[in-house]
């Protein structure tokens, strides 16, 4: 049975850095970015890459069928029994179809969604910050993209926070420190979870 942690917060909240550290310290736990996933397929040149590419250079969200395939992929073929993924669930429908596929689902076990939470002036000085840092700039990463992409993970983020404390599978940590306060506490608390 695979342990499923799932990572959600807003653009700049830092949960892609924290799950990477994470994993770093864990020969046992594979971490995913759900946006770096969608990014690989898009430099891959496929296909669906370049549908990928259509919504994610805008900041929306790519459609439920291409997002569940490639993130049940990954779960499956993962080489270890502990799989974080940040960035996922980011909509409502999201959630209720991944929450339809584990329950039909035997080998993967949903322990846990952990929100990295952070103001959103930490989150736009922090991906500003990260652009200005950056030679190679990602597209996503300018003023307009940004207020869209926080407005497409706030609007849902109530009912998606509601959908897990029900489950009692919501865990919300402050993204507000060093990193490696963070990291240290969402370290602890997955551990304790495995």
């Amino acid at each position: 049975m695979k342990k499923l942690f799932l990572i959600i917060g807003a653009p700049g909240s830092g949960k892609t850095t924290d799950a990477e550290l994470i994993a770093q310290k864990h020969e046992d736990i594979t971490h995913y970015s759900a946006g770096g996933m969608f990014r690989a397929e898009v430099a891959s040149g496929s296909d669906r890459g370049q549908l990928i590419d259509s919504f994610i250079s805008k900041g929306l969200i790519v459609p439920i069928d291409i997002a569940i395939e490639t993130i049940v992929d990954a779960i499956k073929n993962a080489p270890t029994k502990v799989v974080i993924i940040d960035g996922y669930p980011r909509s409502n429908e999201q959630m209720i179809e991944l929450d339809k596929y584990l329950e039909n689902e035997k080998e993967v076990e949903l322990s846990s969604v952990i929100e990295v939470e952070v103001s959103k002036d930490t989150a736009f000085k922090r991906v500003l910050g990260r652009a200005e840092e950056d030679e190679v700039v990602r597209a996503d990463d300018n003023e307009e993209v940004f207020l869209n992409r926080m407005r497409v993970y706030t609007e849902p983020l109530k009912e998606i926070q509601e959908f897990y404390q029900e489950k009692n599978l919501h865990k919300v940590i402050s993204g507000e420190g060093t990193i490696e306060e963070i990291v240290l506490e969402m370290n602890e608390f997955i551990q304790s979870q495995i």
